[in-house]
C-alpha cells in the first residue's frame, strides 16, 4: 500500500527556518518526481515546488525560490522540505505529492495528510 507521511511542522517565527520530511512507504520514490503543495485556511492547494529524480527542483511558486529547497535521501525513501526565512503567508498546511514519471509534469497520484505549518509571532 502506497503511503505518504509528512512531518516537521510547527509554529515558527518570521525569518526562522523549518524542515518538513516526507516518508514514503509502500513504493520507492527515488524512481519518481515528488512534489511539495500547500493550502492555507480558505485558499485552494497551490503547488510549490517539485524535485525529479535527478534532483532537479522546478519552482511553481515564485515567492519560495531562494527561501525553500528540496532535497531526497532514497535510502531513507524520504524526500525533504528546508524552508528558510519563512513569512506568515507561508502559514498552511504543507503536502508532498508523488508523481507519476521521473520527471517534473505537474501530475500527481498519491498524496500524504499534510502538516501544519504556523509562522507567526
Amino acid at each position: 500500500q502506497v503511503r505518504l507521511v509528512e512531518s516537521g511542522g510547527d509554529l515558527v517565527q518570521p525569518g526562522g527556518s523549518l524542515r518538513l520530511s516526507c516518508a514514503a512507504s509502500g513504493f520507492e520514490l527515488e524512481y519518481y518526481a515528488m512534489g511539495w503543495f500547500r493550502q492555507a485556511p480558505g485558499k485552494e492547494r497551490e503547488e510549490i515546488l517539485c524535485i525529479s529524480t535527478s534532483d532537479s527542483t522546478t519552482y511553481v511558486k515564485d515567492s519560495v525560490e531562494g527561501r525553500f529547497t528540496a532535497s531526497r535521501d532514497n535510502a531513507k525513501n524520504t524526500v525533504y522540505l528546508q524552508m528558510n526565512n519563512l513569512k506568515p503567508e507561508d502559514t498552511a498546511k504543507y503536502y508532498c505529492a508523488s508523481g507519476l514519471y521521473i520527471w517534473c509534469n505537474n501530475k500527481y497520484d498519491n498524496w500524504g495528510q499534510g502538516t501544519q505549518v504556523t509562522v507567526s509571532s
